[in-house]
């Protein structure tokens, strides 16, 4: 398999900003078990240009888009907008059952549970953490979501979802289950001394869409195509309910 480089990963470019599409499972930042098979975005992005800055970070298991500053006043720049909460982020998520969300507004606060490198919902010590959920379309006994978080709260998408009873697909940390094939098709036979993989081996969250003011007063927008995991499980759950 051949190595991924930066340029692989653009999906939009100006003076400004470089706008990339991150692999699922491939961190944002350097980890401290990094090692020589596993690479990250920040080094990539070393190896491409030292002088370019991640502007915010993606969980490691989530792909999609990733805002690059080429230089310090693109940075600043973005930097502000999303303190001033000034940048639109849309993340889509397969949950398991039917949902049915118009514009759902999901405002529960989100405490850090440090030691378990995990959150949880706390109406007395949690911070304000705001995302609305809009259902697209309904896949058999699954649902495909879009997310639009308001606050940048640690796992913030996946704890709201579990407190709206619509955890998402494979999360197991906050209520997800893997999903397997022979779960969906009747007669899946699996070979002799073969053990059944899951459909999707990540959580099944992906940010499909940034936009935010350039420096010049311009809208940049731009989406991210789903990788191969997310689209393979939709084209599965579409098979097997028609």
């Amino acid at each position: 398999m051949a190595k991924i480089t930066f340029e692989d990963l653009i999906l939009f470019e100006n003076e400004d900003f470089v706008l990339i599409n991150k692999p699922p499972l491939m961190a944002t930042l350097d980890e401290r078990t990094q090692d020589r098979k596993h690479t990250s975005i920040i080094a990539l992005l070393r190896k491409y240009n030292p002088d370019y800055q991640l502007c915010h970070r993606l969980d490691k298991e989530t792909s999609g888009i990733l805002a690059i500053a080429k230089h310090s006043e693109a940075y600043r720049h973005l930097s502000i907008a999303f303190e001033r909460r000034k940048v639109t982020k849309i993340y889509h998520a397969i949950s398991e059952g039917v949902h049915h969300f118009e514009q759902t507004e999901a405002t529960f606060p989100i405490l850090k549970l440090s030691k378990k490198g995990m959150v949880t919902i706390d109406f007395r010590e949690g911070q304000k953490a705001h995302t609305t959920f809009q259902t697209l379309r309904h896949i058999g006994n699954f649902t495909l979501i879009e997310a639009r978080p308001h606050t940048g709260r640690m796992h913030q998408i996946r704890i709201h979802l579990k407190a709206l009873k619509a955890p998402i697909v494979a999360d197991e940390m906050y209520g997800g289950s893997w999903i397997f094939l022979s779960q969906l098709k009747r007669k899946f036979k699996l070979a002799q001394d073969e053990q059944e993989q899951p459909i999707m081996q990540r959580v099944a969250l992906h940010a499909f869409a940034l936009q935010f003011e350039g420096l010049k007063g311009e809208i940049i927008y731009q989406e991210a195509s789903y990788p191969k995991d997310f689209a393979v499980l939709l084209k599965i759950l579409e098979k097997t309910v028609s």
